[in-house]
């Protein structure tokens, strides 16, 4: 008789031929389901999102997609340090960015902002989640191809979903600032969103920091730690501001970003980079 439930796979290298010539699965240890059990509830938190922006409470609904950001943040890290990343954490990982900040965010807008135009807000928001979604099917395909030059990792492809939902929520943010609702808000919000969206299906190369925090110089230990403790304080005591100017500070890094690729990609050129790595 087989069993109710199918066995959970992470990879298909986790079956193992028995000697009967049938496959046989070993078991699976708890530090490789911790991470998907993190990735699930950021999922959660995304959906839950989805219910406080429908209950026209987007404090709270904000509150989810960061808690769901947070969730996404981690996840992969606790993975890697327990040795336990899989591909079905992978796909698992990128359905839940899609849920948590291509729908959750529009849903918000939607129900905060576009709810004034009804169907042309809701085409702005469908455009919105479906760049989302192409924009996480595309790195996932470029997962696959060859491994570019190292600086290049430093860069995205477009704007990431996360900092998408991020700046795509800034209407949001000022009308809690006290910035009235009106219909040419609404068509302003709309125009917005769209382009939030192409810019993450765009090929924008966007700074992506990878490479940063791995490790930090002895003597700048300290004021790091108190600046992120700095951060996360004028957060919870002035979160609207704190997000507003996060998402303005992102716009205007985004040329800063594209003049840096395109300096590295000169001097990639020219064989500067080649000299540097070989000193």
């Amino acid at each position: 008789m087989e069993p109710p439930f199918p066995p959970f796979v992470p990879d298909e290298d986790e079956a193992v031929p028995a000697t009967n010539g049938q496959p046989r699965l070993r078991d699976i240890p708890l530090r490789v389901i911790f991470p998907n059990v993190l990735t699930l509830l950021a999922i959660a938190s995304g959906l839950t999102a989805i219910r406080f922006a429908i209950e026209n409470r987007p404090e709270m609904a904000i509150g989810a997609i960061i808690l769901a950001a947070v969730l996404d943040g981690i996840d992969g890290r606790v993975a890697r340090f327990l040795k336990s990343t899989s591909r079905f954490g992978a796909q698992m990982d990128s359905l839940a960015d899609f849920v948590n900040f291509g729908v959750a965010p529009g849903m918000i807008i939607y129900f905060t902002f576009l709810g004034e135009i009804r169907t042309p807000g809701w085409i702005a928001v469908i455009v919105y989640a479906i760049c989302a979604c192409l924009r996480l099917a595309r790195f996932n395909v470029q997962l696959d191809q060859p491994k570019s030059a190292p600086w290049r990792n430093d860069f995205f492809t477009g704007v990431p979903a996360p900092a998408g939902a991020m700046v795509v929520l800034l209407p949001a943010y000022l009308s809690l600032l006290g910035v009235e609702i009106t219909g040419e808000l609404a068509w302003i919000t709309a125009i917005f969103s769209g382009l939030v969206g192409m810019l993450m299906v765009s090929n924008l190369p966007t700074y992506s920091g990878k490479t940063l925090g791995s490790r930090i110089p002895s003597n700048i230990a300290l004021p790091v730690i108190i600046g992120l403790v700095l951060v996360v304080a004028l957060l919870l005591s002035y979160p609207w501001q704190v997000l507003t100017a996060l998402a303005l500070i992102y716009l205007a890094s985004i040329p800063w970003s594209m003049y840096y690729f395109n300096r590295l990609a000169a001097r990639e050129a020219s064989g500067e980079l080649d000299e540097e790595k070989g000193a």
